[in-house]
């Protein structure tokens, strides 16, 4: 019987500074979106897949960092779930290669891979039959974005006879095309010696084949660390290893903590069609809610659209909140008006405060050097009674007691 795995790059603590202040006390992987952990989504998507027999998480956090998700998880979605610690950081192809015996251990058919920091449908059984059908070792899930943001992200250029990709370019100073790489892919096993190959030809040219292909130039080469997207898809573009699966769907990468808040209105939206009985409902309900059992919502308080509150909070009477995450033990107190922000865990908001960001769905965070994104209240961070507080990042366990605009507040 075929059986597939998949694997999910996770990266670790040396990255995510761009989700600070709320990575200081999660690991961005594990934070909540929707309502779940924001690798829940992959691995739910994976666990739906016929036959899958193993998902495997590779990174560089410590194992005790994931082991609880990971116990509780595999046992919710009765799928078998694995992290391997790299130990070093080898790359997302340096460590889908170094750990290739135990990816590719009882001999799967096909193995997805999947970047942790991106928020879509994952369409993985589509996927996975475009790959068959196509019958090239590798197929990149593409979708098409607005033109004037798709060179923040891997350009694909595909014969739209063949599915081949005839070109690949990641985030090229001009305009190559508007389907971008959506960091889910579908692997044959034989692209393992794919990568291998590769591999050998970088270390002998010296340089990252520097002649033939400037974008991927770096300095020096460790013949471990290879990216998938510059090392490995650059040089094989038109070279008939690679299709290009079109995703007609929503689609958007995590870059920063504000991001979480766009995200997870896509995943609302998603619900409604796909799961609505996560849904909360009730005459003072807005729109996709989701509110953990454990939370109190005075009944007068306005909740949504676009709304996570989580364990153990406590929403005070006429309070309003829209587009926002209101996380563990935070207390809302009265009339208070919370929009398009993130209040970290153990927070207090006081009464007739307001909380405002910037919506800002662009994958630009400033503009004419000023940020305008949502705003983060860290862990334990408080704002007084009848103060404004709008388009700031908050540090964790910092007291507010008078109005600030467009400020980091350490």
């Amino acid at each position: 019987m075929a059986t597939t795995k998949a694997i999910i790059l996770v990266g670790g603590p040396s990255k995510g500074t761009r989700f600070r202040p709320l990575s200081l006390d999660v690991p961005k992987l594990l934070f909540p979106i929707a309502g779940k952990p924001m690798i829940y989504h992959h691995i739910e998507a994976c666990s739906k897949v016929e036959n899958m027999k193993e998902i495997i998480l590779i990174g560089f956090f410590q194992e005790s960092v994931l082991s609880k998700f990971i116990s509780e998880t595999s046992k919710q979605l009765n799928v078998a779930i694995r992290y391997i610690n790299e130990e070093k950081v080898l790359g997302t192809a340096g460590g889908l290669y170094h750990f290739r015996d135990i990816i590719l251990e009882g001999g799967p058919s096909e193995i997805f891979v999947l970047h942790s920091d991106i928020c879509c449908a994952f369409p993985l059984n589509d996927l996975l039959q475009f790959h068959k059908q196509h019958g090239r070792p590798c197929t990149i899930m593409g979708t098409e974005i607005e033109s004037a943001y798709a060179n923040q992200y891997g350009c694909l250029v595909r014969d739209e006879k063949t599915a081949e990709l005839l070109h690949y370019a990641e985030k090229p100073e001009t305009f190559v095309s508007n389907l971008i790489n959506c960091g889910v892919y579908c692997f044959s096993p034989q692209f393992f010696d794919v990568i291998g190959k590769t591999m050998i030809d970088l270390k002998t040219s010296g340089q990252n084949i520097t002649t033939d292909y400037p974008e991927i130039t770096r300095k020096g080469f460790d013949v471990e660390r290879l990216r998938l997207e510059q090392d490995i898809f650059v040089p094989l573009a038109g070279t008939g290893f690679i299709s290009v699966y079109p995703y007609v769907g929503f689609w958007r990468q995590i870059k920063n903590a504000g991001s979480s808040v766009y995200c997870q209105e896509l995943y609302l939206n998603h619900f409604a069609k796909t799961k609505p009985e996560v849904l909360k409902k009730g005459n003072n309900i807005i729109g996709n809610v989701i509110i953990d059992s454990t939370a109190t919502v005075d009944p007068s308080a306005i909740i949504g659209p676009d709304v996570y509150i989580g364990p153990n909070v406590k929403i005070g009477k006429g309070v309003r909140v829209i587009h926002s995450i209101i996380l563990d033990q935070t207390e809302i107190k009265d009339h208070a008006c919370i929009i398009y922000s993130i209040i970290g865990w153990q927070s207090l908001i006081g009464v007739w405060a307001r909380i405002e960001g910037i919506p800002n769905y662009t994958p630009f965070l400033y503009s004419q050097d000023k940020r305008r994104g949502v705003t983060i209240f860290g862990a334990g961070a408080q704002a007084n009674g009848e103060i404004i507080v709008s388009n700031c990042i908050v540090m964790p366990h910092k007291q507010l007691d008078r109005n600030y605009n467009n400020e980091i507040i350490l």
